[in-house]
């Protein structure tokens, strides 16, 4: 009986939670964000001018920029249907309990696991749909203007507000223009790309059979000693990523695996024997690989020496982003103005939507305005993220990164190596294999303690 009452307590303490979380984070979304007509913007590795007359060479500060390919876009437009094609991944209330608690929403803790998963997804789109792909409804998703807009979500707090309170299902306040994709006269391509986009996302579902939701990903992270409710840094969100990717049984997955830097270093063998390891399916074929490098971009405060790396790094078609944000808050950057980083925000309440379900919706899953912050404010301990789908790419990308590095690091040593052999050949006991049983080695626990109590600071 004791117990029953203790569960019920919980029950109303997450409900009361949920409700303030609503009141708390679902106005973050609509703060206007404006841009320079004079300068280029960067999103993930595409670059974007404003200008209506374009007159000249692009020209960008930081020698950085004059080795790397980039394609001119000529209007805001492009931009918007680019940047709300990005799988955006937020907060959400009323989903399936999680195990072992009596949590039932990941508001106020959960914003360094949703931007690693955005970060995973772009990987994920780049494997399955390529940098060029973008949502065809993706404008169909804002044609509203500010004041509209601002109503739509005043009505959505309100109804949230009070289904919080009463214990009743959110209703789903959707747009009318979502008929389904596949209704549309599409080529056999089109209809792929629909299939594909809606897989990704639904691997991202908010129930423990979604291979990288946020119920299996904290599983994963009870290994390295975190629980539902606690921060998670970068650096550990980037080991969790790696084990879901290794632990998902779907066979389109197979084909996809990732690497986490250890101590700042990338180790060339060890990517490669991972692209070279054997498919379940018995063909020997290459992976992609989804690299992932924790990294710390100062001391207490970020160093503003390197700006132009971080912008070298995201003028990279290759580059899946950068799990960051500032300090207790974690944003997922994707590219650039300027000084200015360019970012989603996961910290922005949404309802739970069942991904099981035949054309479940997908406006909430693309965020229909991009964000801006001084690169001064960022946190320096972040993770970055590049996808490589043949070892040839990933030579090719360690080339390109490393002069990057070099020309960049005004430091001794450059933010991070690339380094030919395996790890083992300098003593490090951890190994690209590791025993089935054993989601994390000793090694990695210990490593994982350590970035997640004293070198990195938590968001």
């Amino acid at each position: 009986m004791e117990a029953t009452g203790t569960d019920e307590v919980e029950k109303i303490k997450s409900k009361f939670m949920s409700a303030w979380h609503n009141m708390k984070y679902s106005w973050v979304l609509k703060t206007k964000t404006y841009f320079s007509r004079n300068s280029p913007v960067f999103l993930l590795g595409k670059c974007y001018h404003f200008k209506t007359n374009e007159s000249g060479e692009l020209s960008t500060d930081g020698s950085n920029f004059d080795k790397i390919n980039t394609e001119i876009s000529g209007n805001v437009e492009e931009f918007r249907k680019d940047f709300i094609s990005r799988i955006w991944l937020t907060y959400r209330e009323e989903f399936p309990q999680i195990k072992g608690s009596a949590l039932t929403t990941d508001c106020g803790w959960g914003c360094t696991l949703r931007t690693g998963q955005m970060l995973l997804a772009q990987g994920l789109m780049l494997h399955f749909l390529g940098r060029a792909w973008v949502w065809p409804d993706a404008l169909d998703i804002d044609n509203s203007d500010s004041e509209s807009w601002t109503a739509h979500t005043v009505k959505k707090l309100t109804a949230s507000f009070e289904a919080s309170l009463t214990a009743e299902r959110e209703p789903k306040i959707l747009s009318n223009h979502h008929q389904g994709t596949l209704k549309r006269n599409c080529d056999d391509n089109e209809m792929r790309n629909d299939v594909y986009h809606r897989k990704i996302i639904s691997w991202f579902g908010d129930s423990p059979l979604s291979a990288f939701g946020l119920h299996q990903l904290i599983e994963y992270g009870k290994k390295s000693g975190k629980i539902a409710g606690d921060w998670y840094g970068p650096a550990v969100v980037a080991h969790i990523l790696r084990k879901a990717v290794e632990e998902a049984r779907d066979p389109e997955l197979q084909g996809v695996t990732v690497y986490v830097a250890q101590d700042c270093t990338v180790y060339s063998s060890d990517v490669i024997d991972r692209q070279c390891s054997f498919m379940d399916s018995g063909k020997a074929d290459t992976k992609a690989v989804i690299i992932l490098v924790p990294v710390r971009l100062g001391g207490e405060r970020t160093n503003m020496d390197y700006l132009e790396f971080v912008k070298g790094i995201l003028s990279l078609e290759y580059c899946v982003g950068i799990i960051g944000g500032k300090p207790k808050q974690s944003y997922y950057f994707a590219g650039f103005q300027d000084d200015s980083l360019i970012y989603m925000d996961p910290h922005y309440c949404q309802s739970f939507v069942d991904v099981s379900i035949k054309d479940f919706p997908l406006e909430s899953f693309h965020c229909p305005s991009p964000k801006k912050m001084s690169f001064k404010k960022m946190d320096p301990s972040c993770t970055i993220g590049f996808y490589c789908r043949t070892v040839q790419d990933f030579e090719k990308a360690s080339e390109e990164i490393t002069k990057m590095l070099k020309s960049s690091s005004k430091e001794k040593y450059p933010l991070f190596t690339f380094v030919k052999g395996h790890s083992r050949d300098y003593d490090f006991a951890s190994s690209p294999l590791r025993e089935e049983n054993d989601l994390f080695s000793e090694d990695e626990k210990k490593r994982l303690k350590r970035f997640s109590t004293e070198e990195f600071v938590l968001l």
